[in-house]
């Protein structure tokens, strides 16, 4: 019997922060970081010891400096994500409605604007990861699968 390695994964966490008018806010990546130019949610990945809650509210605050309530986030999908290197990543999404905080870039060094997008037309500058969590959100998935060949979970 072949005893294969025990599958390990980076979890990432995205807020999805819902103005009244639906739109969500989106941050335009920037500087020497992964898919520089393109539009993707407050987020990132976990930091060791940290719950997925945590991470969100932490990265929230990190990147445009605002101050959710955990009573205020909601989740609202799961994405097991294919990195274009072929990482297989697991993505926790949750929404928010209210925040305390004007949203505002709080790491020039990564992030140069901030898009009120409508998350039923994601932009055509979204990272394609983003782009197919906005439609799977929209259409009331809980679970999606993004990046995996065909036959293995392509969304």
């Amino acid at each position: 019997m072949v005893t294969r390695p025990r599958y390990r994964l980076v979890v990432d966490v995205m807020v999805l922060m819902v103005r009244d008018d639906g739109r969500v806010l989106l941050l335009r990546r920037a500087g020497q970081v992964y898919a520089s130019g393109l539009l993707c949610p407050p987020g990132g990945h976990l930091e060791d010891g940290e719950t997925v809650t945590q991470g969100a509210l932490r990265e929230v605050a990190e990147e445009v400096g605002v101050t959710i309530a955990r009573r205020d986030l909601e989740f609202c999908h799961v994405v097991h994500h294919r990195s274009p290197e072929g990482q297989g990543r697991m993505g926790v999404v949750f929404t928010a409605q209210a925040w305390t905080g004007q949203p505002s870039v709080r790491e020039p060094e990564k992030c140069s604007a901030l898009v009120w997008a409508d998350p039923a037309r994601p932009p055509a500058d979204c990272v394609p990861y983003t782009a197919s969590v906005l439609r799977r959100f929209c259409a009331g998935d809980l679970l999606s699968e993004h990046g995996w060949p065909a036959g293995g979970g392509a969304a």
